[in-house]
């Protein structure tokens, strides 16, 4: 699309590489080509733009094979407007002065030409081909057919249109056909599947009863390494033991020996010993008895000399008192008798005790 600017009455196109531009004032061609930018007037100018760049077409039909079967075509057509000037002569590509706006629908109308000649070419290729043919090689057949069509169709060139190159990307049966004719190829492929499953199963039961095989011979292997491992174990047991018995009875013996020696040797020193003793309880025997003698001779002497001392101080105290009177000796015995009793130190006289002391005074002053 054109960019206008309007300035008083006037307007300014600046037109686009890719654009090709057709300016006629009066009737007359006043600018012509692409990437133009000039000034003109909208009452007097009728102004074309035609895209000269490669256009894209895609394009989906149906169509039916040899076999009355149908599939889905799916294609894309590159073009482009090789002469725009005879474009422009055979299509609306006029654009509104104020807006660069076409003014009618020039590209619908190529695609619509472009599509309707493809598919008509396709439709003819597909109706001689059945459809097994057609999905291996339809796609190139198709494509040629398709090319060849547009390149002697004589309303292109008429038109000012040029091919450039056609593609078939896809053309596809219906989904249930499409699903019946993978079915084969599905239970083929399945088959190789289950016979490389089986062989891989084959080969792994193969490989376990080698491993099994090995590994029984290692077991029966290793049991006869046990058994002789068990037959050389006893053999040194019973040579160990033997061994054991012989140093036991060495070991008995000696021990014997030494037991009658330490008890022969115990028995000496216990008669030593006894006898020791008894020359020591002898000693201190007699040293006992010595010193009981002593001690009762000194007990003794010590008694007699107390008994005279004692004697001799009763003696002593008779003499003293022999010539004091009785009074004076009842008197001394008081005093003694009273040093010996308990000491009291309250007495509680009782209301009917001092009754009776005072009716024993009073009883003792009449007399």
């Amino acid at each position: 699309m054109a960019d206008i600017t309007r300035r008083l009455g006037w307007r300014h196109l600046r037109g686009a590489p890719t654009a090709h531009v057709r300016h006629h004032r009066g009737g007359k061609l006043v600018h012509d080509g692409p990437g133009l930018s000039f000034w003109f007037r909208a009452l007097t100018a009728a102004v074309s733009e035609v895209p000269v760049d490669d256009r894209e077409l895609a394009m989906t039909f149906h169509a039916r094979t040899a076999d009355f079967q149908d599939v889905a075509v799916q294609a894309t057509v590159t073009y482009r407007v090789g002469d725009p000037a005879v474009a422009a002569a055979r299509l609306d590509f006029s654009i509104d002065p104020d807006t660069g706006v076409w003014r009618g629908t020039p590209l619908e109308q190529l695609g619509t030409l472009l599509t309707e000649t493809a598919q008509q070419h396709a439709l003819d290729a597909l109706a001689r081909t059945p459809l097994a043919q057609a999905l291996v090689d339809g796609v190139v057949v198709v494509r040629e057919r398709i090319a060849a069509g547009l390149a002697a169709e004589p309303r292109l060139p008429a038109t000012g249109i040029e091919v450039v190159a056609v593609r078939v990307m896809a053309l596809r049966p219906e989904p249930e056909v499409e699903r019946a004719l993978r079915t084969p190829a599905r239970e083929q492929i399945q088959q190789e599947a289950d016979r490389a499953t089986y062989e891989r199963r084959a080969v792994a039961v193969e490989r376990e009863r080698a491993i099994a095989e090995n590994e029984l011979a290692s077991q029966i292997e290793l049991a006869r390494r046990e058994e002789r491992l068990v037959e050389q174990r006893g053999t040194n047991a019973r040579r160990e033991a033997e061994e054991h018995a012989a140093a036991d009875s060495v070991r008995a013996a000696a021990e014997a020996t030494r037991t009658v020696k330490l008890a022969e040797a115990e028995a000496a020193r216990s008669v030593k010993l006894a006898e020791a003793e008894a020359a020591r309880s002898l000693k201190l025997g007699e040293a006992e008895a010595a010193r009981t003698v002593r001690l009762a001779r000194a007990e003794a002497e010590g008694a007699r000399e107390v008994g005279a001392a004692r004697a001799e101080a009763q003696a002593a105290w008779l003499a003293a008192h022999a010539d004091v009177d009785v009074a004076t000796l009842h008197a001394l015995t008081g005093t003694r008798l009273a040093e010996n009793l308990p000491r009291i130190d309250s007495v509680t006289v009782s209301p009917d005790v001092l009754t009776g002391l005072l009716a024993k005074l009073g009883s003792a002053e009449q007399a």
